[in-house]
């Protein structure tokens, strides 16, 4: 299994997993985990890593069928610069590939930020640590395991 599911066993968090055939040339990630698991994209989360002006990397988990709003992150951090991180990057800080990365378990402990529409919602899914692997869980246990904030961080 992944470290993410294994942190959630470790944790003794009561998760479901839910797998699907990952098509490469599928132009969205998590869109596609959405249709292929047939789930309201309201309940399905991407996880998303910016840079911030320090070059410090932030984690945000934001539902695949809105837009992370760079400008609400930055006032929500309160910071000038900010950018989407370098996948190289990302995938050397989180230890895992693009399209699967999960905010759980990365390998380095990234601050982390939830969009604020979690919180409606009484079970969400994001990513399991691979494409083609999603974990549905509380969206209040994966804040605490997080130690993340919750913000407006976006728009659509």
């Amino acid at each position: 299994m992944t470290p993410a599911v294994n942190f959630l066993k470790k944790n003794k968090i009561k998760f479901t997993l839910h797998r699907y055939q990952h098509d490469a040339d599928h132009p969205s990630y998590g869109l596609e985990a959405a249709e292929k698991l047939d789930l309201d994209p309201n309940l399905v989360f991407k996880t998303l890593v910016v840079q911030i002006e320090e070059k410090e990397l932030v984690v945000a988990v934001v539902a695949v069928n809105r837009q992370l709003n760079l400008k609400s992150l930055a006032r929500f951090l309160k910071v000038k610069k900010i950018g989407m991180a370098d996948g190289k990057a990302v995938e050397s800080a989180t230890g895992y590939i693009l399209g699967g990365v999960s905010p759980l378990a990365q390998k380095k402990r990234l601050r982390t930020v939830v969009d604020e529409t979690a919180a409606a919602c009484s079970t969400i899914l994001i990513s399991g640590g691979r494409r083609g692997l999603e974990i549905e869980l509380g969206p209040d246990d994966l804040i605490r395991l997080c130690s993340a904030e919750t913000g407006s961080i976006s728009s659509g």
